[in-house]
């Protein structure tokens, strides 16, 4: 069993959708620094996607070092992963503009977006 969910929709790569689950699972505590992380294999079967994707999952979540591998025993959330303030700010910034472009499109006011960011922080943060 895999130790994070995935729930697939179409219109977005698998590979960004699964890299995705992995870092909200460590957002909320359900992934820990040190934690085992499944092989190319396991991830293969039990998302029931191709091995080469899997494969680059695991190739990219090495590339951002939030993973290590550790011939013989391996591979885990890496435990001295912590990106410095610039570069969680760039990797939140394409998010936020995603959903800024989205919520215009849906014609929504900067106030919904906003209480719809609060109410989702806060139900994530009650879990850590």
């Amino acid at each position: 069993m895999l130790p994070f969910s995935v729930q697939f929709r179409p219109g977005q790569p698998v590979y960004e959708q699964v890299i995705y689950a992995v870092h909200k699972a460590l957002v909320t505590g359900q992934l820990q620094p040190g934690d085992p992380f499944p092989s190319v294999r396991q991830l293969s079967s039990e998302l029931q996607i191709n091995p080469n994707t899997a494969h680059k999952i695991v190739t990219l979540l090495k590339q951002d070092k939030l993973i290590v591998v550790e011939p013989g025993r391996g591979t885990f959330i890496n435990r001295d992963h912590r990106p410095d303030a610039e570069g969680r700010t760039a990797l939140l910034s394409e998010k936020v503009e995603a959903l800024v472009v989205e919520a215009l499109k849906l014609d929504l006011r900067r106030e919904d977006v906003v209480r719809a960011v609060e109410t989702t922080w806060d139900s994530l943060s009650e879990n850590n």
